[in-house]
């Protein structure tokens, strides 16, 4: 971007005037103003042009991004590159510009461009990290979660690693730690369960946790329901184990926008499994089990009140899945239990904790467990409270 060239005086007295003025300017106006200065003034105005920029591609109006909102990021990145390197601002503008750019580019689907983008912005929390002597790069987590849209797990899990040993040390005084626990790893511990569920549906939640339990569980959901999703081959992947918000636009798009032709698919597979179960419900079962987790991930990244609008989705699932045990008892019990345990996690995460220890207690009777007491109990209270000791100064 050339800051060379005679500007004219009044539109430098306009530019100032607009900014200046008591009354309160568009978005559009702010930029306008910016880019004339910019020229003038460029160690002065670029970053506020930068910023600028990236306001004006959102409408707040609306909350929606618009047609000229990639090139207005454009303009942004182009901007910040223009800044003197040794201005000291200069790397957190960039970054941001970066940030906005790469959201849009995966926006209208030029994934490679939006990662490519996510690598300088890497590098750029890499340069800062090194400077400041903090061990938490900004930048590697959602380089990770790029990583994984594309199927490059190990590579993805190699940086949710390094994301892991720098912020474990200051232990878990934050959501942060066990998003990015859950973004390396899911490890469902079964073997505690039915002794927590059981002191849960006997003495309640002791603890208010704001609701972002439920947040965690739909991630896990997500997980544990990878066995029967079957992700179309030309389309992103949702990151493993990280939440909606860390995905990209282009990958929420894609999976979420797939519940409406799934919805149709079930709903043709339901009558054709009806006339021959042989050939459809088993696959009726696990294609309910998709669209119940997708919608349920889609809503409960919405409103709090997301229980009511999935609730018979899980409740029809294990209907379903009851047909499938008595058709093929075999194959039939172990997807009950599946989706029984699917179900109690729903339950445990809306605070319902006498139906979510039924159905958990009904999911072990069909895999053979049988009921731990109470002596397992109290070594999972003592193993937490280890770990809770542990983890400061790890």
């Amino acid at each position: 971007m050339s800051h060379s060239g005679k500007v004219d005086q009044d539109d430098i007295v306009r530019a100032r005037n607009v900014l200046l003025a008591s009354g309160r300017r568009t978005p559009r106006e702010e930029v306008d103003a910016y880019r004339v200065l910019a020229r003038v003034s460029p160690a002065a105005y670029l970053p506020l042009l930068a910023k600028a920029l990236q306001r004006l591609s959102y409408d707040t109006g609306s909350g929606k991004w618009h047609a000229s909102s990639l090139a207005l990021c454009e303009e942004a990145v182009a901007v910040a590159r223009s800044m003197d390197p040794a201005q000291p601002a200069r790397a957190d503008v960039l970054y941001e510009a970066l940030n906005s750019c790469q959201r849009e580019l995966y926006t209208v689907g030029r994934r490679a461009e939006g990662l490519a983008l996510r690598a300088e912005m890497l590098a750029i929390g890499r340069a800062q990290a090194e400077l400041s002597g903090n061990p938490v790069v900004n930048g590697l987590h959602v380089w990770a979660a790029g990583l994984s849209e594309e199927g490059r797990y190990a590579e993805a899990a190699d940086a949710m690693t390094e994301v892991v040993a720098a912020i474990l040390p200051h232990g878990p005084s934050s959501g942060g730690l066990a998003w990015s626990l859950l973004d390396e790893q899911a490890v469902l511990v079964w073997r505690e369960a039915l002794a927590l569920l059981t002191e849960l549906a006997d003495t309640g939640e002791r603890k208010s946790w704001g609701g972002y339990e439920a947040s965690f569980w739909a991630v896990l959901l997500t997980m544990s329901g990878a066995e029967s999703d079957r992700p179309a081959s030309d389309g992103p992947r949702p990151p493993s184990g990280a939440a909606p918000i860390q995905w990209s636009p282009d990958a929420k798009r894609h999976y979420f926008d797939s519940r409406h032709a799934l919805r149709e698919e079930v709903d043709a597979l339901a009558a054709r499994a009806t006339e021959d179960p042989d050939r459809h419900l088993a696959e009726l079962v696990r294609l309910h089990r998709v669209l119940t987790i997708r919608s349920t991930v889609y809503w409960q990244n919405r409103t709090h009140l997301f229980a009511e609008q999935v609730r018979s989705l899980f409740d029809d699932g294990v209907s379903l899945a009851r047909r499938l045990s008595q058709h093929d008892p075999a194959e039939g019990k172990r997807a009950l239990a599946r989706i029984l345990i699917d179900r109690s996690t729903f339950h445990t995460a809306t605070c319902e904790f006498r139906p979510a220890l039924d159905d958990f207690r009904e999911a072990l009777s069909y895999l053979g467990e049988a009921d731990r007491g109470p002596s397992s109990r109290d070594r999972c209270r003592h193993e937490l409270t280890d770990l809770e000791r542990e983890l400061p100064t790890r």
